[in-house]
């Protein structure tokens, strides 16, 4: 079984979507049963709270199914459990090395990567275009289907 984290900054917007579309894409591929698939957060703003209600219209409107959600901040013991911890962004590579320390074991990518780019995903915290974030995090899910 593969392990997956997803990880944003507060775990409400990117990466609890990551999660909810990519257990989507597996489910449709009939490979439930080959991952385990969740999402973290790199600081403490949000510990507690749902998914951010414009991220559930997205996902919602792209017929996505998701589950009440609890953001948690990553720790020390998730770098031990998953195969792949996937960033968002390069801010959140930084924020996670002072959890995690270094990657000694080459686990941890950026979303976009998988896609075959060297950019960030798209931050619809900060622009409010839950659209491009959407976009950017299927493209880079559908790359980790494929690849994994």
């Amino acid at each position: 079984m593969t392990k997956i984290l997803f990880i944003c900054h507060g775990n409400i917007c990117r990466s609890p979507m990551a999660e909810f579309i990519m257990k989507h894409l597996v489910a449709q591929a009939g490979r439930t049963a080959d991952f385990e698939i969740a999402s973290a957060a790199v600081s403490t703003e949000e510990i507690g709270n749902d998914i951010y209600p414009p991220a559930k219209r997205m996902l919602s409107a792209k017929n996505i199914p998701f589950t009440h959600h609890a953001a948690r901040q990553m720790t020390r013991v998730d770098y031990a459990y998953y195969d792949h911890i996937v960033c968002m962004d390069q801010s959140n590579l930084r924020w996670m090395r002072y959890i995690i320390g270094e990657d000694t074991d080459n686990k941890v990518s950026l979303m976009m990567a998988w896609a075959g780019k060297s950019r960030d995903v798209a931050d619809p915290w900060y622009t409010g275009d839950f659209t491009k974030a959407y976009d950017d995090i299927l493209e880079g899910c559908q790359g980790m289907l494929k690849q994994i």
